[in-house]
Order: structure tokens, then C-alpha cells, then sequence
């Protein structure tokens, strides 16, 4: 029985869609990049203590200390939480509006209140640490001026630390999204 789709002799080029990401429906919120090796190893470390946590806690039950036991379960689920809102946080954009999530609050705009979305070259922090170094920004300017402009992305960032190509294709498919529904 051949299968082709395990080997390297079949053509790739016999579906014509050059689409990397072939959605249709705009409606349903979609982070226009993909999260950062920073990001997605953070978490996956979190994830992997969060392993060692749950272990610790059924080794803790079966010894009868169910208190113990508990708290482990508990300190593991709280990692675990930690690492999937890690993942989570980002630029997400739909139909609708701009959809900024952060760690603790997420806040969203609707494209009618966006007065500009734009790249610029200011200090930015580097990993979200109080340290500023000259950067990119990709900056949302709400519509009446209210709030001045708010950093949504920046190339320093856990998502494009040292990939400045991501960066000015992450802040391009945002101003896309921007000039299309603004």
C-alpha cells in the first residue's frame, strides 16, 4: 500500500493554492503571527516544571498526605494556567476589531474607533523589561486622540526578538487588516 504523503517523490506543486494560512471565515479572531521561539519556550519550560509539580503530587498522595498533595495539584494547575496564558497573549484581529491580550486584561477595539495602525521607530522595551533599547513599534492611534498611541507589537518583543522579518510581516497583516475594515 503506497503512501505517498510519507514519501518525498510525490508533487507538491499538484494543489495550486499558494495560501499559507486559508482562512475564510474573518469573522473569528486569528493572531496574524505566529507566537515566538522566546514565547513558546518559556512556556514549554513552564509546562515541563508543571510535569515535575503533577508527579510531586501523586508521589505525595500515594504516601497519604492529601494536604500535600492538594497544594502540589494546586501550585501545578496555577503553572499550567501561567504557561497557556504565555501562549495566549498577543495581537489578535478579526472582522470586528483589534484584540490586544496581555497577561493580566485583555482589551478590544473596534476598527471604527482606530484612527491609524503604523510602524515607527522608537524606544521599545526588550522582553517586556524595564530596559528600553531603539526599536520598532508597530503603534495603534485610536480615532479623537484618546489614550494616545499604544504599542501593539514591538521587534524586541518574546515574539520577534532577532526575527525582524516576522516582525515586518506580523505589522504588515495588522495595517492589511487595518486599511481593509477601518
Amino acid at each position: 500500500m503506497p503512501l505517498p504523503f510519507l514519501t518525498a517523490d510525490r508533487t507538491f506543486d499538484a494543489d495550486s493554492s499558494d495560501a499559507a494560512l486559508p482562512f475564510d471565515d474573518h469573522d473569528q479572531w486569528r493572531r496574524p503571527y505566529r507566537p515566538g521561539p522566546w514565547r513558546v519556550g518559556m512556556a514549554a519550560l513552564l509546562l515541563l516544571l508543571a510535569s515535575f509539580v503533577f508527579l510531586a503530587a501523586m508521589i505525595v498522595a500515594f504516601a497519604g498526605a492529601m494536604d500535600g498533595a492538594a497544594a502540589c495539584l494546586g501550585v501545578g494547575l496555577a503553572i499550567t494556567v501561567v504557561a497557556l496564558r504565555l501562549l495566549r497573549m498577543g495581537v489578535w484581529v478579526s472582522r470586528h476589531g483589534l484584540r490586544r491580550v496581555g497577561f493580566f486584561a485583555t482589551a478590544t477595539l473596534a476598527w471604527g474607533r482606530v484612527e491609524a495602525v503604523r510602524t515607527v521607530q522608537q524606544p521599545v522595551r526588550w522582553l517586556a523589561m524595564p530596559r528600553t533599547v531603539q526599536g520598532q513599534a508597530l503603534i495603534l492611534v485610536r480615532r479623537g486622540g484618546a489614550g494616545g498611541a499604544v504599542p501593539l507589537l514591538t521587534d524586541h518583543n518574546a515574539d520577534f526578538l532577532s526575527r525582524t522579518e516576522a516582525f515586518d510581516r506580523a505589522a504588515d497583516a495588522v495595517e492589511a487588516w487595518a486599511s481593509e475594515y477601518r
